[in-house]
């Protein structure tokens, strides 16, 4: 719905009343502290740890110091007017080497900081799984190996049950594409093993392991309780023929959706894959029951839309994160780009979540999208105008799709803080918020304050970038 305000004569797009707005982080990216009260060590623990692996040979420790700041940090949020805040629990911090012994320590860092957004009128969402595997479980075989699956099933119930009573939205994993072909295939995030058959055996022993723990979270579940998975969709565009953005969507996007929806492995990307070996052969009778475990509501993670085109060699394989795929070119991004030269596109963000809603039968939270771009504290003050503009016109590209009817549910930036981006260190910043990193001091830039409008206004303009 288009209405004008008053007091402003701007033209507003307005969200559902009860629209959910927040911002989310993860646990190794903010926390540091990767070594105090118990924790054990993670497979990015181990992994920033090997030369040449993440850029500037950074590492998770201090992060953003969030393990000791978690209460400024909430103020942050409060103080943006966020009614949500989307964090995960660090499985390393919980339980040390993923099986057994519960730290209580952790558990409580993790009671602290519910009852500090629940303080502050901020509705916690968890996360349980944001790629940190305990490097004990990594050691066994990791996601290669079905027992973790198991494991992650019990961890999950570990920490249901002591946040149950003030948590009611939970997530079980959150992008396991990159969990499984990041980690598995490419090597480029931790654990950093080249092992594409295993990279399709570890997604499938992921999904697992969200069925498992839905089934156990469910079991001791108060009714109010929403469960969720998160998936990173992209919107695959081919450059002429079809065959291309068919090959590509069905490992990035119908291999985790379907079996989730209880349409099971897309056939088409079980032939697709079939020259690797056959690693369907670890599907055991009843999985695909467990992976189909209802849901109440998919998130959604977004960033860019891909391009692609068939090679002219059917044989060719452009190796990267995508195993078993052959015959496609990635192309480059065209027009205004990201940090990460990510390519800018929000009308593809509308034409994703159309496609969602016709592909999910359960309501859909936008739980990541962000951009990264270089930032410059001047005068006190971080004048982002290119994540301002990206931000603004990604949530126009949320609103067309709830006019087009859409059960889109809530909006959560990516991310609150400047922090640790994974392979690539410190050098991109994702923040609404900058964080000095040598200080530790925390500055709102313009991106934030205008989702703090936004929020403030449940509206979004129809054309600017200025929300009064």
């Amino acid at each position: 719905m288009t209405t004008t305000d008053p007091a402003t004569e701007v033209d507003l797009l307005r969200f559902p009343p009860d629209f959910l707005w927040g911002a989310a982080t993860a646990a190794f990216q903010i926390e540091g502290a990767t070594t105090e009260d118990g924790r054990g060590p993670s497979i990015w623990d181990t992994f920033a740890a090997r030369p040449g692996a993440v850029l500037g040979g950074d590492t998770g420790d201090p992060a953003c110091d969030h393990y000791r700041r978690y209460a400024s940090d909430v103020e942050l949020v409060a103080g943006l007017g966020l009614g949500a805040y989307r964090f995960s629990v660090a499985w390393p911090r919980v339980q040390p080497t993923g099986a057994g012994r519960v730290e209580p320590r952790g558990l409580d860092f993790y009671d602290r900081l519910v009852d500090e957004l629940l303080g502050r009128g901020v509705r916690p969402v968890a996360t349980l799984y944001h790629w940190d595997l305990p490097q004990a479980l990594e050691d066994a075989g990791g996601w290669r190996s079905r027992d973790t699956s198991y494991r992650f099933a019990d961890y999950a119930a570990f920490v249901h049950e002591r946040l149950a009573d003030r948590v009611q939205l939970w997530t079980t994993l959150n992008e396991p594409w990159c969990s499984a072909f990041l980690g598995y295939a490419d090597g480029v995030h931790a654990p950093g093993v080249v092992d594409p058959k295993g990279a399709l055996e570890a997604a499938h022993h992921l999904l697992l392991g969200h069925g498992l723990a839905v089934e156990a979270m469910r079991a001791q579940a108060p009714a109010d309780h929403r469960l969720s998975i998160v998936l990173n969709f992209c919107s695959v565009t081919p450059d002429s023929d079809p065959e291309a953005a068919r090959r590509v969507d069905g490992l990035q996007n119908r291999l985790f959706l379907d079996p989730l929806a209880g349409r099971g492995y897309p056939e088409d990307v079980l032939a697709d894959t079939a020259w690797l070996g056959d690693w369907s052969a670890v599907v055991r009778e009843g999985d695909l029951d467990v992976i189909a475990a209802p849901i109440d509501w998919m998130g959604v993670n977004y960033y860019s839309p891909t391009r692609v085109a068939l090679s002219d060699d059917p044989a060719f394989v452009p190796g990267g994160p995508h195993p078993g795929l052959r015959g496609v070119e990635f192309l480059p991004a065209r027009g205004e780009v990201t940090g990460f030269g990510w390519e800018v596109d929000a009308s593809s963000f509308t034409a994703l979540l159309e496609r969602l809603g016709r592909d999910v039968d359960v309501p859909l939270v936008v739980t990541e999208n962000g951009s990264a771009f270089p930032d410059e504290v001047v005068d006190g003050e971080v004048d982002d105008v290119e994540r301002t503009r990206y931000l603004v016109d990604h949530l126009r590209a949320v609103h067309r799709a709830v006019q087009a009817g859409v059960d889109v549910r809530g909006y959560f930036a990516w991310s609150l803080l400047d922090n640790f981006e994974w392979a690539a260190g410190y050098s991109q910043r994702f923040g609404i918020v900058h964080v000095d990193y040598a200080t530790q001091v925390r500055t709102v830039k313009r991106s934030g304050r205008t989702l703090a409008r936004v929020v403030g206004a449940n509206a979004v303009p129809a054309t600017g970038y200025d929300v009064a």
